[in-house]
């Protein structure tokens, strides 16, 4: 009797397993995109790039400077709301703010070779008329702008609350699951990392608890030369951007 309860209960223990591993296998990018909070109606923005049967959609600022900046945001970023923000810390740059695909107005389903693709595009839209341009890339959009560096010549390169492999972060809080093999959308930015030929500026909150700062640390090695670090004391992972030594170190950066 004992036999027959203990296998009865492996059997449903293992049965539990496998439909939970099923359910992350499935639903795995709506734990890792978040456009629901961020949708517009297209007629509010300023700028559209037509990619395929997929326009995306965004906002400009300071349009006609000489030089540029393109902001990737995080996975849950509206990034209309940072425009009057980079507007001020971008002076001096024309400011691109596009959102990713499915978020604000833009068309589509958000997966990494897609914003990967989309990143490149909107890059060379930008290039058709300015030359200098700085990347900056938060939390998800570190991921997005680490990449677009190792490909296209950036002037300057920008990464807030960065990671080193959102696929080693979910095995991390995944244990129980192969979450690094079972992952899609990997952003693996430690494998782009020594590509980067241009000045890059890293900013962590001391008081993340998204992203662990031994990811932040693995991806820093990578680097060569090393980029310069400022750990903004105080913060978290989402609010980093609303402290002043934020907007101060973007803004240097930046000029």
């Amino acid at each position: 009797m004992l036999r027959k309860t203990l296998i009865w209960s492996a059997a449903l223990l293992a049965l539990a397993y496998a439909g939970a591993a099923a359910y992350l296998e499935v639903a795995q990018r709506s734990f890792l995109y978040f456009p629901q909070g961020t949708r517009v109606d297209p007629a509010q923005t300023d700028y559209a790039l037509q990619r395929g049967a997929v326009t995306l959609r965004g906002w400009v600022m300071n349009p006609g400077q000489s030089r540029a900046l393109i902001y990737f945001g995080g996975n849950g970023d509206a990034v209309q709301k940072m425009r009057e923000d980079y507007a001020g810390w971008g002076a001096g740059r024309t400011v691109y703010l596009v959102a990713y695909r499915g978020y604000g107005a833009s068309d589509g389903t958000p997966t990494e070779a897609a914003l990967f693709s989309d990143a490149l595009a909107i890059y060379d839209d930008v290039r058709t008329r300015q030359q200098d341009i700085a990347v900056i890339g938060r939390s998800l959009g570190s991921g997005v702008a680490t990449w677009l560096a190792s490909q296209r010549p950036v002037e300057r390169l920008a990464l807030v609350t960065p990671f080193d492999s959102i696929a080693r972060i979910a095995q991390g809080r995944f244990p129980v699951f192969p979450a690094g093999l079972m992952l899609k959308d990997k952003y693996e930015s430690w494998r782009y990392a020594p590509q980067v030929r241009c000045p890059v500026l890293v900013l962590e909150a001391q008081n993340d608890g998204t992203v662990p700062a031994d990811s932040t640390a693995r991806l820093l090695e990578k680097f060569s030369p090393a980029p310069t670090f400022i750990e903004i004391d105080h913060v978290g992972h989402n609010n980093i951007l609303r402290d002043p030594a934020y907007a101060a170190a973007i803004t240097d950066f930046l000029r």
